[in-house]
């Protein structure tokens, strides 16, 4: 990496990033005690994670969702373990080069972890060789077990509620989840689960604002980052080609473009680190459903 202007941006000198510290667990659990939002965005190579990083993103998801969008994937059922395995390396690769600080989590894929929670150990360590600090995973009532295997052996876990991509079939469509007292009371029940397991964050994806910030109330121990859930929870994360508008579908109603207006990759993601701060993005008005 370089200092040169470039529409990424200009990254700020060496110096002035090594005087940062690693975000850790207790970090984050520092930030929620004071009440400041935690902020996470998709990267999936070692560009747009150094610039991510540099714009004082705390949380960097390799998420699978680079199916879709790098591999033109329709879902994200499709990605592999070993595609998680490069694109976590790429952007781990990335943040070193410029003594990053962000932690990274990444996705276990679809089919990699459901079997077993041996399965899901096995998947996991692969990660974390490849330099994940932590790994996610999406389901209910069945995933507290494998997260608590998990954690049990030193890997830390992210959990994933409301829509799960990975099963979105099953789910009828990209649709809100927890709307009716019935489902809301799952959620709830399958969150608290996750936490007794020891997993330390929790997605959740396209929930009712009110029902996130119950959620996010009730779990003091599990930081919730939501997505299309409102401003109530511990954190905000968005796919970043979707802030970026540079998606190729249509973008979800929640999510704002922030390049618009700016000049560079950095300047919008400084703008989402500024918004999520300050709790004028998300807007809730956008997520009453």
């Amino acid at each position: 990496m370089t200092n040169a202007a470039s529409p990424y941006g200009t990254l700020p000198p060496a110096a002035d990033m090594a005087s940062r510290k690693p975000i850790s667990l207790p970090r984050l659990n520092e930030m929620r005690a004071r009440g400041e939002k935690i902020t996470m965005i998709t990267a999936y190579d070692a560009t747009f994670a150094a610039v991510a990083d540099a714009a004082g993103i705390e949380c960097i998801l390799v998420g699978d969702s680079l199916g879709m969008v790098c591999q033109g994937l329709h879902s994200t059922a499709g990605v592999s373990l070993e595609t998680m395995r490069y694109h976590t390396e790429s952007v781990v690769r990335g943040l070193r080069r410029v003594q990053g600080t962000a932690w990274v989590i990444g996705d276990l894929p679809f089919g990699t972890y459901q079997e077993s929670p041996e399965q899901a150990l096995r998947s996991a360590i692969v990660l974390m060789q490849a330099g994940a600090h932590m790994v996610k995973l999406e389901g209910g009532d069945w995933a507290p077990e494998t997260a608590h295997f998990l954690v049990q052996r030193g890997i830390p876990v992210c959990g994933h509620l409301g829509l799960t991509p990975q099963t979105v079939h099953a789910l009828g469509g990209y649709r809100v989840q927890g709307r009716d007292p019935e489902s809301a009371a799952q959620l709830h029940q399958d969150a608290m689960a996750l936490q007794d397991a020891g997993a330390a964050m929790l997605v959740l994806e396209m929930v009712p604002a009110a029902l996130s910030t119950t959620l996010t109330q009730a779990l003091p121990k599990c930081h919730t980052i939501g997505i299309g859930a409102g401003n109530g929870t511990a954190g905000q994360v968005l796919v970043l080609h979707d802030m970026l508008g540079i998606n190729l579908g249509k973008n979800p109603k929640f999510v704002r473009n922030f390049m618009t207006g700016t000049d560079s990759v950095l300047s919008a993601l400084q703008r989402y680190v500024a918004a999520v701060k300050d709790g004028s993005f998300p807007d809730n008005t956008l997520h009453a459903w």
